[in-house]
């Protein structure tokens, strides 16, 4: 008798064991950011272009959000926004390799903790933790794939700065297959839409639709899509000369905020529901995380957009978004804006207001016949705008006291009124000069193409006739580094560090440029800051250790080749 009760009950218990192994399961979690890609071309948000076959199959899948807005027209602010569901002035990531906080969420580090394993693939130096922009980015990643460094003599963009999609899709891949057992965690970031551009705009939107499509290929050859959550979200958009401004970076209208967003859920839940309510990429951490079951951390700033698609999917969320380059790479006021309801508001010297609904272009601003609206709008901005600076304490990008008294000492002037970011809508209006922003970008980019003689030629009138432009004296130091040109490279990151005391690379070249002229004493003041700041980059670290040898700082040296991973002597600068 008990045999065959054993018998009969079996077949329950093993229904019973199986239920409860699906509800443990933890779906996989994909993340894909497009870098500088427009909302205008998806065929899934009315394109008729054809640039975006894949994406539109994905979104068929998935959840829509037909206004999703970036919190920054900008590549590593941005996506410090989305890893971390906080807003910049909260966690005060800049494009100049200011360190992500420890203490912030952080996305990856939830999931690594809930058993995920987690890797990034990134196509583009911004991102690279180690060698680039992005300090911190890697907490919480068993892998994050990276490495890139300024061109060689002969080296092009694809060999140095850059990586095509489907090269960073295929290295992505490799690692899901070793991983498909998981869960896993995986952000793939595609950059070929972000100038210079090659062929056309349209052609790099192509290329990371196609790399889209071949991530999506292989989670359905694995049998891994129906189970996975799979965000696509664009970083920022691309004015291609909307209001005067080539890329981006400066201003906050349509053309570089508005951003394509889409989320597939497990067992494609929800799948081809369309969302009309304005919404947030700091939005995104949250829902992925509820999408996963994981709680959702008190500190992050955004919401989770599940339930906004659920219950109330035409309830518009204002928007906050910000631009501190101007002020940082050209002394400029930086910029801020605010969308609510049928309205967006600029925060600039020259106020600007736009009926969004009558003038979907912001070209014809009403701050001056609409005084009452552009008060009510502007007191909004800065009530949001104090309320999450006052809550954002987390390590800002300012030097400590110690190294700027050393700089000091090294005369360099007016380094604490520089220091830090300012949002004050105050001095020169970047509207009227978004033609030297250009030139300034341009020059950037060919000096990641190596074109340093290009660079040289182009920014030298420009530091001249304006010589506090920080991004430009950088630019122009580096330039003269890569020809060896010490003396005068030295001149000019003097002058850029006077600017932004703060700028990590700045201080690393200004270093190894001290070092071949034999300044060891001084080159270690800069190493170190440095060092301290971009703490796994190998090169700062072998060229700390090289200027300790030379002041006879035997234990230091030894200790920086070991963080290096460099043993015994020679420069690697």
């Amino acid at each position: 008798m008990r045999r065959l009760l054993s018998l009969w009950l079996l077949p329950l218990l093993l229904v019973a064991f199986k239920a409860s192994s699906v509800a443990a399961a933890k779906p996989n979690v994909v993340l894909i950011t497009l870098d500088s890609t427009r909302a205008d071309r998806m065929g899934f948000l009315g394109s008729h272009g054809k640039l975006t076959p894949n994406l539109d199959a994905l979104a068929r899948d998935s959840v829509v959000f037909e206004r999703a807005y970036a919190q920054a027209p900008l590549t590593v602010v941005s996506h410090a926004t989305i890893l971390s569901g906080t807003y910049p002035q909260t966690h005060k990531v800049t494009e100049f390799a200011a360190p992500l906080a420890g203490s912030l969420p952080y996305l990856p580090d939830l999931l690594h903790g809930k058993g995920y394993h987690t890797a990034a693939f990134v196509g583009a130096m911004a991102l690279d933790p180690k060698n680039g922009g992005a300090p911190g980015f890697d907490r919480g990643f068993d892998v994050y794939d990276a490495g890139f460094h300024l061109p060689q003599k002969g080296e092009g963009r694809y060999q140095s700065v850059a990586r095509r999609g489907d090269q960073v899709v295929a290295r992505a891949l490799a690692w899901m297959a070793a991983n498909s057992r998981g869960p896993f965690f995986l952000w793939v970031h595609l950059n070929d839409a972000h100038a210079p551009y090659g062929a056309s705009y349209d052609a790099g939107v192509r290329a990371t639709d196609a790399a889209v499509g071949k991530l999506v290929a292989a989670l359905r050859a694995q049998k891994l899509y129906d189970d996975t959550v799979i965000t696509v979200a664009a970083d920022h958009g691309e004015s291609l000369g909307a209001h005067g401004e080539d890329t981006h970076g400066v201003f906050l209208y349509d053309e570089t905020i508005h951003v394509p967003l889409v989320v597939k859920l497990p067992h494609q839940q929800m799948a081809g529901k369309q969302v009309p309510a304005r919404v947030r990429l700091v939005d995104v951490a949250p829902t992925m995380l509820e999408a996963a079951e994981v709680p959702v951390p008190s500190q992050m700033q955004g919401q989770s957009l599940l339930r906004v698609a659920r219950s109330n999917p035409n309830a518009d969320q204002p928007v906050y978004v910000r631009s501190d380059f101007p002020q940082r790479a050209f002394g400029w006021s930086g910029l801020q804006a605010w969308m609510a309801g049928k309205y967006l508001y600029v925060r600039a010297p020259k106020p600007e207001l736009y009926d969004l609904t009558a003038d979907p272009g912001a070209t014809h601003s009403l701050a001056q016949t609409s005084k009452a609206t552009l008060d009510t709008i502007a007191g909004q901005l800065e009530a949001f705008d104090s309320r999450f600076s006052q809550g954002g304490k987390t390590a800002g990008p300012e030097l400590s006291s110690s190294e700027m008294q050393k700089l000091a000492s090294l005369g360099y002037v007016g380094l604490q009124k520089s220091a830090g970011t300012s949002t004050a809508a105050s001095g020169t209006d970047p509207k009227d000069e978004i033609k030297t922003a250009n030139k300034i970008q341009n020059a950037m980019l060919d000096l990641e193409a190596g074109q340093v003689e290009k660079v040289i030629a182009a920014l030298q009138p420009i530091v001249a006739k304006q010589p506090d432009m920080y991004l430009a004296q950088y630019a122009l130091g580096v330039a003269l580094n890569q020809q060896q040109r010490y003396p005068q490279a030295i001149e000019r990151l003097h002058k850029a560090i006077e600017l932004q005391p703060d700028s990590s690379w700045a201080h690393y070249y200004m270093g190894v440029s001290l070092l071949k002229t034999g300044d060891f004493k001084t080159a270690t003041v800069h190493l170190e800051i440095a060092a301290g700041r971009l703490t796994e980059c190998v090169a700062a670290h072998a060229g700390l250790a090289e200027a300790y040898e030379h002041t006879g700082r035997v234990d230091d040296a030894k200790r920086e080749r070991a963080k290096a991973g460099t043993p015994g002597k020679g420069s690697k600068s």
